[in-house]
Formats: structure tokens, sequence, C-alpha cells
């Protein structure tokens, strides 16, 4: 038997005419990282909604409002102490922004 061998070529397309459109179409994929408007902002707005102390509405907006329950109700012992509850206020705002990229990360194009 005799192997043969075959060559495809494929020619590339001529490249689009560039419209004004498409140019602010792929500057704004370009500065949203191309999740859109909404997904760019997300991580903002979980951050702003974890700044409202004691309720934990970061985790909430990520719906997650088991961890936002727990976090409540642990946050209540550490009242009482003055390190303990600023650093479960600190790590809430960062977990709060971290699940937020997580879920825009995860969102399909």
């Amino acid at each position: 038997m005799t192997s043969t061998e075959l060559a495809v070529s494929i020619d590339p397309a001529p490249p689009a005419r560039a419209t004004p459109l498409g140019i602010l179409r792929a500057i704004w994929n370009e500065l949203s990282g191309g999740v859109g408007p909404w997904g760019a902002l997300r991580p903002a707005f979980s951050i702003l909604l974890s700044f409202v102390p004691f309720l934990f509405l970061g985790q909430h907006f990520n719906r997650q409002h088991r961890k936002g329950a727990w976090w409540f109700v642990l946050q209540l012992p550490l009242l009482l102490t003055v390190v303990l509850w600023p650093l479960i206020y600190a790590w809430s705002i960062i977990d709060s922004w971290w699940v937020s990229n997580g879920i825009v990360s995860d969102r399909p194009g």
C-alpha cells in the first residue's frame, strides 16, 4: 500500500473594512474584558454592597445566602472583641469581590 499525502491550503479571508461601530466595539471589549458592561461592573458593585457593615450584603448579592447568614451569626460573639470582628468584615469584602469575579469569569461570553 502506498501512502499519499494531501496538502490543503486555505487562503486567509481578506480583512474586513473597519467601521466606527466595529472600532468602538473592539475598544469596549478590551476595556470590559469581553464580559459586557454588567460583567465589568459586577465586582465593583459587590464591593460597594460589602461595605455596609453587619449585613454581609455582598455575599447575598453573589447568591451565597447561606454564607452571608453564617457570617452574620458568627459576627455576634465577635462583636465583643476589638480585633476579630474587623478581620471577618475585611474578609467578607475580599470574599465578595473574589466570588463575583469568579461568577463573571465562569459566565459564557
